[in-house]
C-alpha cells in the first residue's frame, strides 16, 4: 500500500498552512547528546522537532491531525522501537513515519541508556513546536498521588499520608544547576501560554 502525499503547492487550494521547522542544528544535537535530566529531555525535543521538519508543509483539511508515539532510541542514538499508540490522521502517521524512516543518524543518548519516551507529533497549519522550559529540571519530580480513601485490604484503616518529595543534596543541587541551559524568550512565553490557558477562569473576569 501506497503511503499518501502531500498536495503540491502549485494545486493546493488556498487555505492555512504551516511550514515546517527548521530542523536542529549539529551544535544542537551536541548539547542534547550531554543533557540527561528529565529522561534526555533536550534529546526528546530535538528529536521530535527533526521529524516534523521532514514531513514538510501542512495544510488545513481533513488530513491534519496528530500522532503520538512509543520511541525507543538505542544507547548509539539509532531507533530500536517505534509504535503507534494512537492517531488522528492516516496521512500524519505516514508522513511521521516516513520522516523518521528518512532522519539523519543521531549521536548517542545523554545517558549511554536506551531512551524511552512517548511523543505526539502534530501536523496541522495552526501548531508549532515551541522548545521547553529548562529551569525546573533540578527540582525532584513531584510524589505520584495516592486517593487517601482508598483500602488496601489488610492494612489499618484511615486516609493515606502522601508522600512528600525528597530534597536533593545541597552539592548534588549545585551541581545540577550547573547543567542547564539558558531559556530562550520563546519558550518562556510558550510556557506563561501554556500556564493561562491551563488555570484561567471564566470567573475570574480578566479580560
Amino acid at each position: 500500500m501506497s503511503e499518501p502525499a502531500p498536495l503540491p503547492d502549485s494545486e493546493a487550494p488556498r487555505r492555512a498552512y504551516s511550514d515546517a521547522p527548521a530542523p536542529p542544528s549539529a551544535e544542537e544535537w551536541a548539547l542534547a547528546s550531554t543533557y540527561p535530566l528529565k529522561n534526555s529531555k533536550r534529546y526528546r525535543y530535538n528529536w521530535g522537532v527533526q521529524v516534523r521538519s521532514l514531513m514538510g508543509r501542512a495544510y488545513e483539511g481533513p488530513d491534519q491531525g496528530m500522532v503520538r508515539f512509543r520511541v525507543v532510541i538505542a544507547p548509539d542514538g539509532s531507533l530500536a522501537e517505534l509504535e503507534t499508540l494512537w492517531s488522528t490522521s492516516a496521512m500524519a502517521e505516514a508522513l511521521a513515519r516516513q520522516a523518521i524512516r528518512q532522519m539523519p543518524p543521531l549521536p548517542p543518548t545523554p545517558t549511554g541508556e536506551p531512551l524511552v519516551f512517548e511523543r505526539t507529533i502534530t501536523f496541522g497549519p495552526n501548531d508549532a513546536e515551541m522548545p521547553p522550559i529548562y529551569k525546573y529540571d533540578c527540582e525532584p519530580d513531584p510524589p505520584r498521588f495516592r486517593n487517601p480513601y482508598v483500602w488496601d485490604g489488610h492494612s489499618a484503616q484511615g486516609p493515606a499520608i502522601q508522600p512528600s518529595a525528597q530534597p536533593l543534596d545541597p552539592q548534588a543541587y549545585a551541581e545540577c544547576l550547573k547543567q542547564l541551559p539558558p531559556d530562550s524568550i520563546e519558550a518562556e512565553s510558550t510556557n506563561d501560554q501554556r500556564q493561562l490557558e491551563r488555570w484561567k477562569s471564566h470567573r475570574l473576569n480578566v479580560p
